[in-house]
């Protein structure tokens, strides 16, 4: 974790004396230290200070190297210590996590320290975290290979009479039977006219002869999230069903064809969003094209129409169009990929030919 740390440091503006941690993830990602609370101060000319309570004080001495570890006790006084203790007098906040009422409380007990929230940090933090390492693709692929085997699982399970929500359950259950610490999200398990709702929520309603079930999951190891939806027919389907699928199929064989290092994320959406729209169902296509995942099951950057950031080798983000026709029904494939230098690597590994349980 200390290149992560020393990384920070040298990415603060040179008028910044320190930065606040506050944030689970953040805090995770520079110290490999998972817990609820906690309170990280990474100054520019000494070692990092982790403030735990005695929830997680064992702990975080085993775990963290490359802090000092200090018990919480007066949490307000203590950090008045510190910043005073190095002279810090402009102290650098998560705007992406702060809420306003903490920076307010922060502000009037820590007198003397101006406290920045213009966003720096967090867009820091999002830029370190964007490129993943060998361990976090590692940890990524691993609940990829979880959620696959849940995805081979479940086409057996699938009927008519099954609902949406006991669907959901058994996903969710045989995950965590292989090894997921938790659901990277709430699962989606939609059917027949609900499949038209891009993030609806699972109901009682049965599946029946003749719907489309679209299934949105993932997992989690060693806090690193999977994505992947797949929708399925139950039964046989009309000829609009085939004709909806096999246009959402094309365009993420697009999209996946156009991702690649030095280009810039929207030209990954405009790949899938063109074979959409050139199959008469671009009205029906509202959602971006992808999402990073990582210790988050939404990162940056972005496959949308307006991401200018360029792809870089170790991005890890989603691959997922979509049409949705409103009190019908609607179809999305979804795969996870990695960028690299001369293309990218598909991590998920499920079949996404049109499939009939």
């Amino acid at each position: 974790m200390k290149e992560r740390l020393d990384a920070l440091v040298a990415g603060l503006p040179a008028e910044v004396d320190a930065a606040l941690i506050t944030s689970e993830v953040s805090r995770r990602y520079l110290t490999g230290m998972p817990s609820s609370a906690g309170t990280l101060l990474v100054f520019k000319d000494a070692p990092a200070c982790l403030l735990m309570d005695s929830r997680y004080i064992e702990k975080a001495r085993l775990i963290v190297k490359d802090c000092n570890v200090v018990l919480q006790r007066r949490l307000a006084a203590q950090l008045r210590e510190q910043l005073q203790s190095h002279g810090v007098k402009r102290l650098a906040v998560e705007s992406d996590y702060m809420t306003l009422s903490d920076y307010l409380v922060f502000q009037k007990r820590l007198p003397g320290v101006e406290l920045l929230m213009d966003g720096r940090l967090s867009g820091l933090l999002r830029q370190m975290r964007a490129i993943k390492s060998s361990e976090e693709l590692r940890a990524i692929q691993q609940a990829q290979s979880i959620t696959d085997a849940a995805y081979t699982h479940i086409l057996n399970y699938i009927r008519p009479g099954r609902t949406e929500r006991e669907i959901a359950g058994e996903l969710l259950d045989f995950c965590y039977r292989q090894g997921s610490e938790r659901p990277a999200f709430d699962f989606i398990v939609v059917s027949g006219a609900n499949s038209s709702m891009p993030h609806g929520v699972p109901t009682d309603k049965a599946v029946e002869q003749g719907d489309f079930v679209t299934m949105d999951f993932g997992c989690v190891v060693d806090g690193y999230c999977s994505d992947m939806t797949r929708t399925v027919a139950v039964g046989e389907v009309d000829e609009e069903h085939r004709r909806v699928y096999a246009s959402v199929l094309a365009a993420q064989y697009a999209a996946l064809d156009a991702a690649r290092s030095g280009i810039p994320g929207k030209d990954v959406d405009i790949a899938a969003r063109n074979v959409i729209s050139d199959a008469g169902y671009g009205h029906c296509f509202g959602h971006s094209t992808g999402h990073s995942v990582g210790l988050e099951i939404h990162e940056s950057p972005l496959f949308s129409p307006a991401e200018e950031r360029i792809l870089q080798p170790g991005m890890v983000i989603t691959v997922e169009p979509g049409i949705y026709l409103e009190g019908k029904f609607g179809v999305r494939i979804e795969d996870m990929i990695v960028i690299e230098p001369d293309g990218n690597r598909d991590l998920t590994h499920s079949a996404k030919e049109f499939t009939v349980v």
